[in-house]
């Protein structure tokens, strides 16, 4: 099917991209944010339900509507594809796509398992194709500041903590932001069954999150013991972390808690502080800042413009494809995330430190 592109009166073309996988994620985050994102043209989308697939691309405007994602894998006009498919499929989707010869933005977890992350940074490296994961919050102005400051002011880095929590409100927020959603119940159904396992499907969703926090502003983890208690649907994971700098510092998930969740870090170093508070991606806002440090002589509380995370990481992930830059987080990094949260069960279940 031959598809009009639209280029950028500058005459650059635009960065042509595949959405697979038309479900919740996908409709809520990823497509409004392809629809602002600055010279990115959705070519076309793909999912198992045609009917869902063609209610998202009339929605769009999309031109190609298929449940074969190989329909999508052949066609040269198409650069890159985003994968927003449940988890179980991430590692044969990312795989087919790299073996295609497309670049690929693949939401977190990278896959369900260590080796199958692996595979997926070894084929990313024969190919020299991006494969980039959809940790979005390394595009939050917050976070980055926090990182620029973390590794310029703060000095060594002595102990941190950093929470995530779901509140009980959040449906009734998401009932607020969010468009409405199309669905075909069948298959809502079948994923019901897959997430049935609360305890592995929250620690994969939420950790993915938090851990890539955690590495994104103060490296590498060398160590993790892990406490987990459950509570019917609720869960709560308590983490020792040691970092490869010998520093040590607290992790506490927990899903849910009565009314509001919140995120955030705070890092203590030899010459600095900082705290971040996430806000939930889809209020659209930057993370809010409280940093000093003994070089300034006082705390400086950075404000920044309202941003969508989802749309920046797709910018991001634009130019690390046509400038051939590193993308961010890149397969490497979505490999320690799911290392680390293998790792945090392993903890929880045999009660002793385990080493990554």
């Amino acid at each position: 099917m031959a598809v009009e592109v639209q280029s950028r009166a500058d005459g650059a073309a635009p960065f042509r991209i595949a959405l697979i996988g038309c479900g919740r994620i996908a409709q809520v985050a990823h497509a409004p944010a392809l629809e602002k994102a600055e010279n990115i043209q959705l070519m076309a989308v793909c999912d198992p339900s045609h009917e869902v697939a063609r209610a998202v691309a009339q929605r769009y405007g999309v031109p190609i509507v298929t449940t074969d994602p190989q329909t999508l894998l052949s066609n040269p006009d198409i650069e890159a594809v985003l994968i927003a498919a449940p988890d179980r499929f991430h590692h044969q989707l990312a795989e087919a796509a790299l073996k295609a010869g497309k670049h690929v933005l693949v939401e977190k977890p990278l896959a369900s398992t260590t080796e199958d992350c692996e595979s997926l940074v070894e084929l990313s490296r024969q190919s020299g194709l991006k494969l980039q994961v959809g940790a979005m919050k390394r595009h939050d102005p917050g976070l980055q500041y926090a990182r620029h400051f973390v590794a310029r002011k703060l000095g060594e880095v002595r102990s941190f903590n950093a929470w995530y929590r779901i509140g009980t409100i959040r449906p009734g927020v998401e009932a607020t932001l969010f468009p409405h959603v199309f669905a075909d119940a069948q298959a809502r159904q079948v994923e019901a069954g897959h997430k049935a396992d609360r305890e592995r499907y929250l620690l994969a969703t939420h950790g993915s999150h938090i851990f890539d926090t955690v590495r994104f502003l103060l490296g590498d983890v060398r160590s993790v013991t892990a406490i987990h208690r459950g509570y019917g649907r609720d869960h709560a994971w308590s983490l020792l972390v040691t970092l490869a700098s010998g520093a040590v510092g607290t992790v506490v998930i927990t899903v849910d808690v009565p009314g509001d969740g919140a995120e955030g870090i705070e890092v203590f170093g030899s010459t600095g502080q900082i705290s971040v508070n996430t806000h939930f991606p889809f209020f659209r806002r930057a993370s809010d800042v409280w940093a000093y440090s003994d070089a300034d002589g006082a705390a400086l509380v950075p404000v920044f413009a309202d941003t969508d995370a989802y749309e920046r990481q797709l910018e991001a992930f634009a130019h690390a494809v046509r400038t051939d830059g590193p993308a961010e987080p890149d397969v490497e990094d979505g490999l320690e995330a799911v290392r680390l949260i293998a790792a945090v069960a392993a903890s929880a279940s045999t009660g002793t430190e385990v080493l990554l």
